[in-house]
């Protein structure tokens, strides 16, 4: 048998100035490289779970609406009604929140129930109230939807702000 063709010790053949890995070797790290790429979808998916607690967690807690932080809110959204309305639309997204802020978990926006609006808490209730107390009587309409079905379930809730037809 000539040395380019006779078997060496160990997992390896030697073929040439080649080294392959038996199947068995292949298969295993086949295996290994699917399990690595397994953990780190599943530490992926907990860090997007904990980003979105966090997320709740800070949109439950309604901020203090000072007469400058009103107007800091005016500004930014003048500057994004502008720019929807130079690119003809005619609503925005002015927020998205975990369906957990709904005390329905979004059961009614889902539903176009007509209530909708009296689910929510938190900031998204103060959206809401802002709409209500200040854009609706300038002819703005408030809409929401589930904009997010993570595994076929509701997800995140979007509140759109709405004029012209």
């Amino acid at each position: 048998m000539s040395e380019t063709t006779r078997p060496t010790d160990g997992p390896h053949q030697q073929l040439g100035d080649e080294s392959f890995m038996s199947a068995a070797d292949l298969r295993g790290y086949m295996d290994k490289v699917t399990l690595a790429k397994m953990n780190e979808a599943v530490e992926a998916m907990d860090r997007a779970r904990h980003a979105k607690e966090e997320l709740a967690k800070t949109l439950s807690q309604p901020i203090d609406l000072t007469p400058t932080k009103l107007q800091e809110i005016t500004e930014t959204l003048l500057i994004k009604l502008r720019a929807a309305a130079e690119r003809g639309e005619n609503e925005i997204m002015v927020m998205r929140f975990p369906n957990t802020l709904c005390s329905d978990h979004g059961r009614a926006v889902n539903n176009g129930d007509a209530s909708w609006t009296d689910t929510l808490t938190g900031r998204p209730r103060q959206a809401y109230e802002l709409w209500r107390d200040h854009l609706r009587a300038a002819g703005y309409g408030l809409s929401a939807m589930i904009v997010e079905w993570p595994n076929g379930m509701p997800g995140d809730v979007g509140m759109f702000l709405t004029w012209g037809k």
